[in-house]
């Protein structure tokens, strides 16, 4: 998919059901299947399904392997994060290394964007320190000198404008 294709607003709602859908596998550990058919045609309306699926089955299979790319940057265990914040850093983790259609920035923005709508008052600040750093890691080439982790400034614009 070319990006001149794909739709924001479609990617933005797979990304919000996403998160749903992975608090509650978090929260009751169940299937695939069993978390899919907890979302409704309604709820699902307008969001790019294909992606959503792609993403939650991608976090699902691989949590043993996303986990260790951003718990060095954490200042405590992945267990006691909070499920919302858990849930972020795994997705956006999964979408940095895995997703490298879609710019660094943008996973970023999306997700820290998600932090401040769901998250705890200043969790979105934690969440894009960690995203940050984990993208520098990952996507070394494509970030250069553009993005800072040292001084704690968000990378790219707010409300991304791609993928």
């Amino acid at each position: 998919m070319s990006r001149s294709s794909i739709n924001v607003w479609a990617r933005r709602r797979a990304r919000r059901t996403l998160l749903q859908a992975l608090y509650a596998w978090q929260m009751t550990d169940a299937e695939f299947d069993e978390i899919v058919r907890q979302f409704t045609p309604d709820q699902l309306k307008g969001a790019d399904t294909d992606y959503l699926h792609e993403c939650l089955r991608g976090v699902m299979d691989r949590v043993t392997s996303l986990d260790p790319v951003f718990e060095p940057y954490l200042d405590r265990r992945i267990a006691e994060l909070d499920y919302v914040e858990r849930a972020i850093l795994r997705a956006g983790s999964y979408e940095l290394k895995e997703r490298l259609d879609v710019p660094a920035r943008v996973v970023i923005d999306e997700w820290v964007e998600l932090a401040k709508r769901f998250g705890a008052a200043e969790s979105f600040r934690y969440v894009n320190g960690v995203l940050d750093r984990v993208a520098r890691d990952l996507r070394t080439a494509e970030l250069g000198d553009t993005a800072s982790a040292e001084d704690g400034t968000r990378c790219g614009p707010p409300g991304g404008a791609d993928g």
